[in-house]
Parts: structure tokens; C-alpha cells; sequence
């Protein structure tokens, strides 16, 4: 190497764009919960992404038990890639059979007798 030349020096790796870093996130926490709700050994997870408004997606989960939970993601897109990523069964509506394993508990019941007709309040 003469004087003039510069050493080269290797380019900095890019950042991770915050899209990539949010699927990683949300994916590993799908997979938590398929894992925890598994039947058997069967983590057969369903997954439904539902548009909430301009700022927000909701991914409603159905475990193998019945139990549900909800992830929110940033956009559709964003929901879409990590139900794959975590391999879960993406449905674009609920399945009857998928909507009849949903098991709900007495804090749902009062959730939605509270608003609807003046149950317990909803604080």
C-alpha cells in the first residue's frame, strides 16, 4: 500500500429496520403463546389479523386449549409476516370451528355484561 492509499475498511453493518426487529418480536411472543396453550404436545395456534384503525392491527390467537389472547402490530403487513414467522394458521375470518373452540371465563362474561348492560364497571 503506497501513501496515497487508503485502507479499506470493512462498511458497518446496515440497522435492522424496525419492521424486521417488530415481526422478531411479535413472532417469538406468537410462538410463546402457542407453546403454552398446546393440547397434548399440539401447539396448533390460530391467528386472525384485524385492521384496528390507521396506527394499529390486531392478531386475535386461538390456542390448541381454547384459550384466546391478542398481539397489535403496527400494520397488516407487519401482523401477516409474524403469524408466518411463528407458523401459525392465518385465517382471513373466523372459522366456525376455530370461533366454537374459544373458551371464555367469568372475567369475559362480566367484561361484556358490563358494557352491555350496565354489569359490573369496566375500569
Amino acid at each position: 500500500m503506497t501513501a496515497t492509499e487508503t485502507p479499506e475498511v470493512p462498511a458497518a453493518p446496515a440497522a435492522e429496520p424496525k419492521t424486521d426487529r417488530q415481526v422478531r418480536r411479535l413472532a417469538r411472543n406468537l410462538t410463546r403463546f402457542a407453546k403454552r396453550h398446546a393440547v397434548d404436545g399440539n401447539t396448533q395456534t390460530d391467528a386472525v389479523v384485524e385492521y384496528v384503525g390507521r396506527e394499529a392491527t390486531r392478531i386475535v390467537l386461538v390456542g390448541a386449549d381454547g384459550q384466546w389472547g391478542d398481539q397489535v402490530a403496527r400494520d397488516p403487513e407487519t401482523a401477516k409476516k409474524a403469524v408466518e414467522a411463528a407458523g401459525l394458521t392465518l385465517h382471513e375470518e373466523f372459522p366456525n370451528d376455530v370461533a366454537l373452540r374459544v373458551k371464555t371465563g367469568q372475567y369475559e362474561w362480566s367484561r361484556m355484561a358490563g358494557i352491555q348492560i350496565g354489569g359490573p364497571a369496566n375500569a
